[in-house]
């Protein structure tokens, strides 16, 4: 029943975004948002741990919410992904 919601959710998005003239962009699902440093890109591997909410990059030192870090990532991303398309 979640999947079935969130496919909808998903269908009702492709349609607004058309409406609206502008394109839908879907980044993979295992793309490591969260552990990847938006500064650098060195993957933090002990990010895995859902409980960490903060972290420091050990290449660069810079200091990440991982919220904020990960939609960075996944902006990067679709826009990566938009332009070589």
């Amino acid at each position: 029943m979640q999947d079935y919601g969130f496919g909808m959710f998903l269908r009702i998005l492709e349609y607004v975004a058309g409406c609206a003239g502008t394109t839908l962009i879907k980044i993979d699902r295992f793309y490591p948002s969260s552990q990847l440093c938006s500064v650098c890109g060195k993957k933090n591997p002990e990010t895995k741990d859902l409980s960490v909410r903060e972290w420091c990059c050990p290449k660069c030192g810079t200091q990440h919410d991982r919220d904020r870090n990960s939609a960075i990532n996944i902006l990067n991303e679709g826009t990566r992904m938009f332009l070589s398309a």
